[in-house]
């Protein structure tokens, strides 16, 4: 959706993976993140279990790496307390290019010694990228992934359509 300005102002998934937070990049991450003059309308540290993770990476399930891309997002490989990521939905003018750039190309080694991945990141001798962060790549796939990772109330001023339901039988926990 275009603003005032003529740009499109957009949403994107950013997770910095478990690699990112065994390694304590997490300020580095969005220090370099900030960069792009954009605002985080979401954020929150998930333990990623597998329907999750298999969901996320669900265009690539056919790859023979996917089993273990699915324990590297889960943090099996790095353990506890490393077995979580932190995701954030960031929003503004031509996001997704912005954010994409600052992050680097998905492999490492091509990626911009100064993006975040050619800093970073690196390829284990099992093959699996290491690149310590997610950018969503197009506003469909943000789209999809910010809904798979965030109800509606987590997001300030929610970016798509919502509805309200009626739940029976609910189940909360709350603080005791």
């Amino acid at each position: 959706m275009p603003n005032a300005t003529g740009k499109e102002i957009q949403q994107l998934l950013v997770l910095i993976k478990p690699d990112g937070l065994k390694k304590s990049l997490t300020g580095n991450i969005l220090t370099k993140l900030s960069e792009a003059k954009l605002c985080i309308v979401a954020a929150k540290v998930v333990h990623v279990g597998r329907e999750l993770a298999s969901d996320h990476y669900i265009h690539l399930k056919d790859k023979p790496f996917f089993a273990e891309l699915i324990e590297y997002i889960q943090g099996k490989i790095h353990g506890e307390p490393y077995n979580r990521v932190l995701a954030l939905v960031y929003q503004g003018e031509d996001a997704i290019q912005k954010l994409r750039r600052i992050a680097g190309a998905t492999n490492p080694e091509e990626a911009d010694p100064i993006s975040i991945r050619g800093a970073y990141g690196r390829i284990t001798t099992k093959g699996v990228y290491e690149n310590v962060i997610h950018c969503s790549s197009d506003p469909a796939e943000a789209e999809r992934e910010i809904k798979l990772w965030f109800d509606p109330a987590e997001i300030i001023g929610v970016p798509y359509a919502t509805k309200k339901i009626a739940l029976e039988k609910t189940e909360k926990i709350v603080w005791a």
